[in-house]
């Protein structure tokens, strides 16, 4: 069956981690966040790394190390995060090319663009504190 919104898995690990990240109150490593969230702690671990590299985590080692979040969960909107993993969000909203379209108004009523700014709009305004 086809999405109308199709998010990479790699997407939706890295906004539950940093979720389960910003509720801690101790650094968190791969293995606690792989049992609770129920991700492959092999794919978590890049993920993590990813998100380290960007500056949203900082990373500490040994026995008491883990994860902890480097921003302000406050301010950090998941279009941040979403940005790191996915690009820009396009608003190419039909393959069709217009001046070559038979019909003069859209046959879908624009609802593709509608719904990408409204998501678009949800990621900005949506911040890791509130996950």
């Amino acid at each position: 069956m086809a999405k109308i919104l199709n998010i990479s898995e790699a997407l939706i690990i890295a906004i539950h981690s940093m979720g389960v990240i910003a509720k801690s109150k101790t650094p968190l490593n791969a293995n606690t966040i792989a049992t609770v969230t129920g991700f492959s702690k092999n794919h978590i671990s890049k993920i993590l790394q990813q998100l380290s590299k960007n500056n949203f985590l900082t990373s500490t080692r040994g026995p008491h190390g883990g994860y902890i979040l480097k921003k302000d969960p406050g301010k950090t909107n998941l279009y941040e995060i979403y940005r790191l993993f996915e690009g820009e969000i396009s608003m190419d909203y039909c393959k069709y090319e217009c001046d070559k379209c038979p019909f003069s108004k859209c046959i879908f009523d624009r609802i593709t663009e509608k719904l990408t700014k409204q998501f678009e709009d949800f990621l900005v305004n949506k911040k890791v504190l509130e996950l």
